[in-house]
């Protein structure tokens, strides 16, 4: 059974070391972050599935067992991360020393979770990861979430996922005057524990406006019917133009 959520934007710009100069602009994000893992943590779940968008080739959701590693080298920075644990050099376990088994990487999304669990130095129970692509369907996304809940175990949800990207002239996906009302709708709905609504977000209109946190949403929304969770905004911003949404579900 879901028992907590929290709900993070999974921009690699998040870690101070891709941001660089612009670290500081993200500050309150990464503050809200903290205090929706807080949360977490505070529910004693059993378990914590990170819930992430990812472009993975197969039909459906693709998991990511606790220890598959993560990587923002891509972006220029030798930083490394580990589901569940400290990353080290090399893929080394931080902890141990030991070389961690290759495997497939944590998407970006994921990497972000991965980075956001070690900054708070999350211990509370073991992590895995669940990557989703964009354009899964909501009733998919909706099986998967609801398959994440069922059972006695209790389970605390990490989902990872950036509103739109079509909020100024400068964002990714230029300005879209659709773009603050969707926003502004998954907002109300995150801030509500608002299961209906979310499951009542459309495929092709986020599609359009670039909102990767669409399906991992949809899978939040899943696993939370019935649960009968409380919900909080934390934080809303929209840098660089794109939404960046916080919020906790307890």
């Amino acid at each position: 059974m879901l028992v907590a959520a929290a709900v993070c934007p999974c921009p690699p710009l998040l870690v101070p070391a891709v941001a660089a100069g612009a670290a500081p602009e993200l500050d309150a994000a990464r503050t809200a972050c903290d205090g929706a893992l807080g949360v977490l943590a505070a529910a004693r779940p059993d378990r914590l599935i990170a819930v992430g968008p990812a472009e993975q080739g197969g039909p459906g959701p693709e998991p990511y067992p606790e220890g598959t590693r993560g990587s923002f080298r891509g972006f220029g920075v030798p930083v490394d991360v580990v589901l569940g644990g400290p990353g080290g050099p090399d893929g080394q376990d931080g902890a141990t020393g030991e070389a961690r088994p290759a495997g497939r990487p944590l998407p970006d999304s994921l990497a972000v979770a991965a980075w956001l669990l070690e900054r708070v130095h999350w211990s509370a129970a073991p992590v895995s990861g669940l990557g989703v692509g964009t354009s899964l369907g909501t009733e998919d996304c909706v099986r998967a979430g609801a398959r994440l809940a069922t059972g006695p175990e209790r389970v605390a949800l990490l989902v990872m996922g950036d509103a739109s990207a079509c909020r100024s002239v400068k964002a990714p996906g230029y300005l879209d005057e659709r773009a603050a009302p969707f926003d502004a709708t998954v907002a109300r709905a995150l801030g509500a524990a608002d299961v209906a609504a979310l499951k009542s977000l459309d495929v092709r209109r986020a599609a359009e406006l670039k909102a990767a946190g669409r399906a991992p949403w949809q899978v939040l929304a899943g696993a939370a019917e019935g649960a009968g969770l409380d919900g909080q905004l934390l934080h809303e911003n929209a840098p660089y133009g794109v939404g960046y949404l916080v919020a906790a579900w307890t």
